[in-house]
């Protein structure tokens, strides 16, 4: 009998490490519905490197998650929608910035932002976005244009 315990237990332990396992996941990348807070939207030329899950963030904390991308057909624009916390307040000016880490880091969504004193409503657009900016093709131009100064 002593033998099936011990199984049991073991199974047991294994269980609940696997379900604090998803748990820890699931609030990681933002998926569990547990914050509260409101959605905004935002249309980008280029969000290379942000999908679903992003983190969103201002003054490099973040405060929401991207969570949906779709490209529009008629304007081939990136539309982009994401959840900010609850009582965190952006102006109605603020631009929406795809951002790098670093050299090597993933890109995030960044709110920077503006000096209104009036505040984005739930379901509102940002107007004033910025799309993600390739190295490759920055190296590809500084290799091209400094053999030209010669």
């Amino acid at each position: 009998m002593s033998h099936n315990t011990t199984e049991i237990m073991v199974g047991g332990a294994v269980l609940a490490g696997a379900l604090a396992f998803a748990i820890y996941a699931g609030q990681a990348t933002g998926l569990s519905g547990g914050a509260g807070g409101y959605e905004l939207n935002a249309s980008f030329r280029s969000l290379e490197g942000v999908g679903v899950g992003t983190d969103v963030r201002l003054a490099g904390v973040k405060i929401g998650t991207v969570t949906g991308v779709d490209l529009n057909p008629q304007t081939y624009r990136a539309d982009t929608r994401f959840s900010v916390q609850s009582g965190v307040e952006i102006p109605d000016d603020s631009a929406a910035v795809v951002a790098s880490e670093g050299l090597l880091g993933g890109n995030f969504l960044e709110i920077v932002p503006g000096g209104s004193e009036f505040y984005f409503d739930p379901g509102d657009s940002v107007e004033d976005t910025q799309g993600a900016v390739s190295l490759i093709s920055l190296l590809i131009k500084f290799v091209a244009g400094s053999g030209e100064e010669g």
